[in-house]
């Protein structure tokens, strides 16, 4: 009975682990035959898991969707997983999670085993947050509102605060892109007959219900990340900048964040850096603050900016 009872939760923990399991391929993993297989599959049915199959030669088993929530197996390294993980939501951005987040780690550390439990502490007492670092809240209802609008291919009536106040905004959601401080959804702007690039934070909850189901149009770059990179490093901004940096792709992008600009190889010596600021000191300083020899391509106004803070620093320094 206790071979029977373990191997119950193997299978369990497979069926959980990816979509889709063959029932060869379920006999090979619990070292047993597939009569076995199947018995054990009717045996977790009757404990009220909905195990689906499909006949045929490429027919298999699937762990169906329920009416309660199952419980969860985890091995040493999902669960040491799932614990640092709520623990990072519990001081996130996301607005309403930090209460729930925390239930769920309480729940989670209860039954986790010592050994796992130093891991998860350890983590806990060594990280500290940043005060300030921390980008604006984001609705978590309105979060998951536009991810599965975005799975369904849904079109989604919004309310978004912009330069021009609260607008009402159609549109066919593509995909969710955070930064570490900002949550964007890029979307097909129905009435402008174009994509853009929507803040969430600015998106006005509730969202509506759903509407018409659209087919998924192809991306105006290599993919959802990149486009969502330029939009928000240059689009908005007075003033975009082009800089060649005379070192080497690898050695700039580990000073580069993809929310701060574009990099990209020139050849194996240089790279162009590509960016937006309202403010050509603001952009003279983060240039200068990579530590690299580096050309201004664009703007033609970033130059005096440059020599007017290298005086600066040499009179400080002089004075030092």
């Amino acid at each position: 009975m206790l071979e029977t009872s373990a191997r119950l939760l193997r299978l369990l923990s497979l069926l959980q682990s990816r979509m889709d399991w063959s029932g060869a391929e379920l006999a090979e993993r619990l070292e047993v035959g597939l009569r076995t297989v199947r018995r054990d599959i009717e045996r977790l049915r009757e404990l009220g898991y909905p195990v689906d199959a499909t006949p045929g030669v490429a027919g298999g088993y699937r762990l169906g969707v329920g009416a309660a929530l199952p419980p969860l197996l985890l091995d040493d390294e999902e669960a040491v997983a799932v614990a640092i993980s709520l623990r990072t939501a519990a001081t996130g951005s996301v607005a309403g999670l930090e209460e729930v987040a925390l239930r769920a780690l309480a729940k989670l550390h209860q039954v986790l085993p010592a050994r796992l439990r130093h891991r998860v502490s350890a983590f806990q007492a060594a990280t500290v947050p940043l005060a300030g670092a921390a980008g604006p809240e984001v609705n978590a209802d309105v979060l998951a509102g536009l991810a599965a609008a975005c799975r369904d291919h849904r079109r989604l009536r919004l309310r978004y605060r912009g330069r021009d106040g609260v607008t009402a905004r159609e549109v066919e959601p593509h995909r969710l892109v955070h930064t570490p401080r900002r949550w964007y959804l890029l979307a097909w702007d129905v009435a402008k007959e174009d994509w853009r690039t929507f803040r969430v934070d600015r998106i006005e909850g509730p969202l509506g219900e759903p509407g018409a189901r659209f087919a998924p149009r192809a991306v105006p770059e290599e993919d959802a990340a990149a486009y969502v990179s330029r939009a928000i490093t240059s689009a908005p901004y007075r003033y975009q900048a082009r800089i060649l940096f005379h070192a080497p792709l690898e050695a700039v992008a580990p000073r580069t964040s993809p929310g701060a600009g574009r990099l990209a190889a020139v050849d194996a010596r240089t790279c162009l850096f590509q960016a937006g600021s309202n403010s050509l000191e603001e952009l003279a300083i983060h240039v200068a603050a990579k530590g690299f020899d580096f050309d201004v391509l664009d703007p033609p106004e970033l130059a005096p900016v440059l020599r007017e803070i290298a005086g600066r620093l040499m009179r400080a320094g002089s004075r030092a």
